[in-house]
């Protein structure tokens, strides 16, 4: 495993981090996800690889994922060789605390999130989303006071517009108050817009990009033709707002990862994470594992390197598309 800052911070991460959006109690539109049990394997194997970078949010499983990530944080590591990260934006329950980036909602939201997880303080805390209806200035001050209690140790941010991400550092900036140190955003070969303008402003404030579904939600990992059991499940085709997931141009993104796998005698899932690795403001790709060869498929691209000839086969068929963090 490879270790490296997150963004110019001076927190160690390791360069894979292990995604627990697939950890939780399963229910009718996660049918996926995996209880205590189930998971066990994935982090017995986090650990043995070095992937002492794990992810959730206090919205995963409705809580349950933070649940089964504190019972394995005790089961088979230790707490202080964990940088552990969380989040809070969606919401929890009704009323006026139960979501959102309001005073009321991180205040009470990071206290439930250190319940379910069982320790004092969370390394990395997130803003899972732009809250429009509260001031910048009120979301800015509170996460400064989470961190000034000792309740956190960084923060970050994820899936929003440059100018809203930039504002938000502006206004931390200025008053004196703690600035984000990680993007948690959309990033693969077929989810390329962050490239546009929030790639820039990363590399210009010192800021990491740990990118969420690094491998297309799997898209980039088969023949263009075969499909995922889980994206099987009801439409596999929209997100939760019912947009594409993919474009038929994705096909020849597919086909070019697929032909640079073959001729390595490595799997597809190696090269597109070697593609996304490459990029300079990357600095930890989540990875949500629940079979075995997931982690170690990540892992392993650390030590590939593709060609500019390769770089430019898997580019070239790219087309634009809305990003899906709303």
């Amino acid at each position: 495993m490879e270790y490296t800052r997150l963004g110019t911070s001076g927190l160690k991460v390791s360069r894979i981090a292990l995604g627990c959006m697939s950890f939780g109690v399963p229910s009718e539109r996660m049918a996926w996800t995996l209880d205590d049990e189930g998971a066990e394997p994935i982090f017995q194997q986090a650990v043995e690889l070095g992937v002492t970078f794990w992810d959730t949010a206090n919205v995963y499983g409705a809580g349950s994922s933070e649940e089964i990530v504190g019972r394995a944080l005790k089961k088979y590591t230790r707490r202080e060789e964990v940088v552990l990260a969380t989040k809070v934006f969606w919401p929890m329950r009704q009323g006026p605390g139960g979501s959102g980036l309001s005073r009321k909602a991180i205040l009470e939201q990071v206290d439930a999130s250190l319940s379910r997880l069982d320790t004092d303080y969370i390394d990395l805390y997130q803003i899972h989303r732009f809250d429009p209806g509260t001031p910048i200035e009120e979301t800015m001050e509170t996460l400064h006071d989470v961190v000034k209690a000792g309740k956190a140790r960084y923060l970050g941010a994820s899936s929003m517009w440059a100018w809203q991400f930039a504002r938000m550092q502006h206004v931390a900036q200025a008053r004196g108050w703690t600035r984000f140190v990680s993007m948690q955003d959309q990033y693969s070969l077929i989810h390329r817009e962050e490239e546009r303008e929030m790639f820039g402003l990363l590399a210009d404030q010192g800021v990491g990009s740990i990118p969420w579904s690094p491998l297309g939600a799997g898209r980039v990992t088969r023949p263009w033709g075969e499909q995922s059991s889980r994206r099987s499940e009801g439409n596999p085709s929209v997100d939760f707002q019912g947009r594409p997931l993919f474009l038929d141009t994705d096909q020849g993104i597919v086909e070019a990862v697929q032909r640079i796998a073959e001729a390595r005698g490595v799997p597809m899932a190696r090269v597109a994470m070697a593609w996304v690795l490459k990029n300079p403001v990357v600095t930890a790709p989540i990875v949500g594992s629940t079979k075995p060869h997931h982690l170690a498929d990540a892992v392993a691209a650390l030590d590939i390197r593709l060609t500019d000839d390769e770089v430019r086969s898997l580019e070239e068929p790219y087309v634009p598309r809305l990003p899906t963090f709303f």
